[in-house]
């Protein structure tokens, strides 16, 4: 067993000359020293970073991508492996309280070559596992719109849509978080180049893009995120971190296809010229290019809305998503910090009698999925009698 000291400390000595202020934990990898934490002047913690090279003896403030987690009273750091640190969060509110500092992980890797600085990376982490998001490619007029109204119409609380980013003004009754999140360009600019963004693209000057935090919101919600989006938006969303089942709905034939665009009756000419083109292209590269798990040929809407079930896992009874549980962790101030193999054990050192029996919190850590810049999921919670308890008993 690998006993990690309870971190929650006023004055903690790290070794190099320096006392650091309030609230602060601290993490060796490698030859670095992550010092996570500080504090204000009623006491309770901003959650900083600070890294001490031990090669070169020299303190580093590095580049910090994500959401910081929020004040707080006080936290507690354990090492999981040599890519992040969990942090957990003490008094915090339920969807706050365990969060991973990335260090080295793939996503913090390839930010450090593109900014050339040092890196770290937020990610708050979430109990329980969500379905994959869909991603939904076509070329205009093949149905896919149709599919996925039909997917939303028998199936109203299991999916739901993100809502995309831009920079262009709202319209008439355009609401800010429900048609468009709208946002300043050099805002946008920035959390494009920090990787917030699964895809994006300019149209007529304006920047519109799918945020990762716009797809975790449909999972947080307990729902599965579709995505219909063109094959190039689809290519970022495979380059991505984000871990999706990509569908292409492809005609029977081109001229079924144009048949289609020409009974719509909503475009010139020129128009359904130039979209028959940019399909005869975007049909290529669906085949072709490895960005698609399933191809699915709608030639019959029916059988096509059941084999997109049928990929889905919708034949029998749905599956329904995970949803958060509305319980967190409400840690003391005084406690330790354990690790026995893939399981982060928590003794909170209560005084009452009546609690004492119980006071053992076991995080599960063998099945953490995603990761910065979106969400940790997969994350397991369990309350213990004892050390020796099986951890066969879940936190409700």
């Amino acid at each position: 067993m690998g006993e990690a000291p309870a971190f929650c400390f006023d004055n903690l000595q790290n070794g190099f000359g320096l006392k650091p202020k309030g609230l602060e934990t601290s993490a060796d990898v490698g030859d670095k020293t992550f010092v996570i934490g500080g504090a204000d002047n009623d006491s309770t913690s901003y959650i900083g970073v600070k890294i001490y090279d031990k090669s070169t003896g020299k303190w580093v403030i590095p580049t910090v991508l994500g959401t910081k987690p929020k004040a707080s009273k006080g936290h507690s750091a354990i090492l999981l492996n040599e890519d992040r640190i969990m942090i957990i969060i003490r008094g915090s509110t339920p969807d706050d309280c365990i969060w991973f500092l990335e260090v080295d992980t793939k996503y913090v890797k390839e930010q450090r070559k593109i900014l050339g600085t040092e890196v770290v990376a937020w990610s708050r982490g979430v109990r329980g596992d969500a379905e994959k998001p869909v991603v939904i490619s076509g070329p205009s007029g093949v149905g896919k719109g149709t599919l996925i109204n039909m997917l939303m119409k028998e199936f109203p609380s299991m999916f739901g849509f993100s809502v995309s980013h831009t920079t262009r003004a709202p319209r008439g009754n355009e609401k800010n978080g429900v048609h468009y999140h709208f946002a300043d360009r050099s805002v946008m600019e920035k959390d494009i180049k920090d990787g917030k963004f699964l895809e994006f693209a300019s149209v007529h000057g304006n920047l519109y893009g799918t945020s990762i935090e716009a797809v975790e919101a449909v999972a947080d919600s307990g729902k599965r995120c579709i995505l219909d989006i063109d094959v190039q938006g689809a290519r970022s969303v495979r380059a991505s971190s984000l871990d999706a089942i990509f569908i292409f709905i492809c005609p029977p034939t081109m001229r079924e296809l144009e048949e289609r665009l020409r009974a719509r009756g909503t475009e010139t000419e020129e128009q359904i010229l130039k979209r028959l083109r940019n399909a005869e292209a975007e049909i290529e590269q669906g085949k072709s290019s490895g960005i698609f798990d399933h191809i699915l040929y709608n030639d019959n809407l029916e059988e096509c809305y059941e084999n997109l079930k049928e990929l889905l896992g919708l034949n029998g009874s749905a599956p329904t998503n995970y949803k958060p549980s509305p319980k967190g962790i409400d840690l003391p101030l005084n406690h330790s910090v354990s690790k026995i193999d893939n399981k982060i054990l928590i003794n909170c050192e209560t005084l009452e009698l009546e609690k004492a029996s119980k006071n053992l919190i076991a995080l599960d850590v063998s099945s953490l999925k995603g990761g910065a810049p979106g969400r940790t999921r997969g994350l397991n919670v369990y309350a213990l009698d004892s050390f020796s308890d099986g951890l066969n008993e879940k936190l409700s």
